[in-house]
């Protein structure tokens, strides 16, 4: 395992990368540099796209997600430092432009997620949520179903995405609104075929011309509600 220390937005952070990468490189050039880094033991299969989700902060002792395409360079990422299931996180591309606004909105016993798309020319305070995600509610039951619902301009919306998993599993499925599989995260293994932790998932999505800092905000609501980081 590789560790330096750097100032990361005003701060000094200890940078890593996990021993699964099993490759020499500059930590901090994943964050900064012009070039980003190809791990061979994250090659996605040709037939399909397919990220990987690592359910950690490249941050030491920070918590959060780190998002890698089939080439193994980083293309999204989260870090929410020593606060796990925060009220507020936010998506961000590999140089910190911020993409999404995660919120969680309580109400009574029910909590939901409302995602904020950033634009530099909206009102912050006068804008309004992009998509919407809610928890079907199922008693006595360990599946979960979380509902994606767009906010249209006129104060529409419509179901649009459907997770599916189990309470405590990373695993889930992503439908769309007539039931047709979208995306499915899996236990990622290495090139050996070992399968590694539960923190880290290949993401292969099934449907094309995806809007993939979309599809992200989405996922990392669902991990949030799942408690994973």
């Amino acid at each position: 395992m590789i560790m330096e220390a750097h100032k990361v937005f005003g701060r000094e952070d200890r940078i890593f990368c996990p021993k699964w990468l099993k490759v020499s490189f500059s930590p901090i050039s994943l964050f900064f540099g012009c070039e980003a880094a190809c791990f061979p033991c994250m090659t996605a299969d040709s037939k399909a796209e397919t990220f990987t989700l690592w359910m950690k902060s490249l941050i030491m002792q920070g918590n959060g997600l780190t998002v890698f395409n089939g080439n193994g360079r980083i293309v999204f990422r989260i870090d929410n430092y020593d606060e796990k299931s925060s009220r507020e996180v936010f998506l961000m591309d590999l140089r910190g432009k911020l993409l999404f606004t995660l919120r969680r909105k309580s109400i009574w016993f029910e909590c939901d997620w409302e995602g904020f798309k950033e634009d530099g020319d909206v009102n912050r305070e006068e804008r309004k949520p992009f998509f919407r995600v809610k928890k079907v509610l199922r008693f006595f039951s360990k599946k979960l179903s979380c509902d994606v619902i767009f906010c249209g301009d006129e104060s529409q919306e419509s179901l649009c995405y459907r997770f599916e998993g189990l309470w405590g599993k990373t695993t889930f499925r992503i439908l769309d609104s007539r039931g047709g599989l979208v995306a499915e995260a899996k236990r990622k293994q290495s090139t050996l075929g070992i399968q590694l932790g539960e923190d880290v998932l290949s993401l292969v999505l099934v449907q094309t011309n995806l809007d993939h800092s979309l599809l992200m905000a989405l996922v990392t609501v669902y991990l949030l509600i799942q408690h994973r980081i």
